[in-house]
């Protein structure tokens, strides 16, 4: 079925590690990032450590080069690529920023499957300095959230992308590791499925708060679980197409001829929880 929209987080969802650590390890800069992280914010943060990269002289082709080495799992790459095909509409709500996520999609040939990118924007400068800025100019107004970071609320994003997608009979999946991917999944309604990443904060949230996510829960803990898991939700009848479906066998079979099988695909059940 094509009736999803597929929302993926970026760090430890889509690529298996965060994006900013990343950079920050393997340019030298974990010590600096240590010291400073207790005094800024972690958007600011980055900011000021592209500043630092500049200084000593590294490019945004020395980040760039250390970005396409990030870890991305073939199975991912082939789950991204098969829900596209499908006819998904896929799109990124991520705290990463512009210049990472769109570096490493493009270095496996992913960019081109999404529709639209939601993270903090950067540009690289005139002098080639790259520079990072909020989501949300938290200097001038707060979001409202007191769950997110100042820089971004996802529920935000999502509750504009649920608008669009409700408008046209989709349902959303949304897929996601982190504490600030919990706030989204409570804004997920029924009919909607939330795949977090099992052990990570996203999930322990959930699973220590049961029932407030109204969304259907399906938990993945690799690659290949993420795959299958995704692909198989994505040809599942919507909400409104099994209760349709189960409203015309009732009319006019009245389920008294039907064979097993057909009528345990017309009223498919959902899909347990894997504990």
């Amino acid at each position: 079925m094509a009736g999803s929209v597929v929302i993926f987080d970026f760090d430890k969802t889509l690529i298996d590690c965060d994006s900013d650590n990343w950079v920050v390890d393997e340019l030298g800069l974990t010590d600096l990032f240590d010291s400073l992280l207790p005094t800024m914010p972690w958007n600011t943060l980055m900011d000021r450590l592209m500043k630092e990269l500049h200084t000593q002289g590294k490019t945004v082709d020395d980040i760039a080069d250390v970005l396409k080495r990030a870890p991305l799992d073939t199975r991912t790459i082939s789950a991204v690529r098969s829900a596209h095909a499908a006819g998904c509409d896929l799109r990124v709500v991520s705290d990463a920023n512009l210049f990472f996520i769109e570096t490493i999609l493009k270095h496996h040939g992913l960019i081109g499957c999404f529709t639209e990118i939601n993270t903090n924007p950067s540009y690289v400068d005139e002098e080639g300095r790259l520079k990072i800025f909020p989501y949300h100019d938290f200097s001038k107004s707060s979001h409202g959230c007191l769950f997110c970071p100042p820089n971004m609320c996802k529920s935000k994003i999502v509750e504009r992308i649920q608008a669009s997608a409700q408008a046209t009979g989709k349902r959303i999946i949304y897929l996601g590791d982190g504490k600030g991917d919990y706030c989204p999944s409570l804004r997920l309604d029924h009919g909607d499925f939330m795949m977090p990443r099992k052990g990570y904060p996203c999930w322990e949230l959930i699973v220590n708060q049961p029932g407030l996510v109204k969304a259907e829960v399906h938990e993945w803990s690799n690659w290949e679980e993420q795959e299958r898991i995704l692909l198989l939700l994505i040809r599942r009848p919507s909400v409104a197409g099994n209760a349709a479906a189960v409203a015309l066998l009732s009319v006019d079979c009245k389920l008294e001829v039907l064979p097993a099988a057909v009528a345990h695909e017309a009223v498919l059940h959902s899909l347990p929880v894997p504990q």
